[in-house]
């Protein structure tokens, strides 16, 4: 607990703040759930509307930083991206999490593991078993 008079100003500042943030960043995960269950009805005019209203919040919550301008970015780039595809008839399947786009699928992927077998091979064939 906070003893002198200035440290309890800055606690109860501090707790005033964290719910602030905290309601904005409920508000914007809010905006984001309206857009994803818009797109999963094939309601996409409905979903333009909402992203409108997700990108313009995410920017205000960048702006004063409640949430990292990336994120932000991140946020208003992969539901445009769902968007696009449930508009051209795709299926607005959701992506999986933890990077499995870049290594995991793809030629680079593949290509790297093929690479460090082959060295690795190299060395075993150099080296006679004894």
């Amino acid at each position: 607990m906070p003893h002198s008079a200035s440290a309890k100003k800055r606690h109860n500042q501090n707790l005033r703040n964290r719910e602030r943030n905290r309601a904005a960043k409920s508000e914007l995960k809010g905006h984001v759930r309206k857009v994803l269950t818009a797109i999963e009805a094939g309601e996409i005019d409905q979903a333009r509307e909402a992203l409108r209203t997700v990108a313009s919040s995410a920017d205000k919550a960048a702006a004063s930083h409640k949430i990292h301008r990336n994120k932000a970015a991140r946020i208003k780039s992969r539901l445009s991206a769902r968007m696009l595809s449930a508009s051209k008839g795709g299926s607005p399947a959701i992506p999986a999490k933890g990077g499995a786009g870049k290594a995991s699928s793809g030629k680079a992927g593949a290509a790297k593991s093929a690479s460090k077998s082959g060295s690795k091979s190299k060395k075993s064939a150099a080296k006679p078993k004894s």
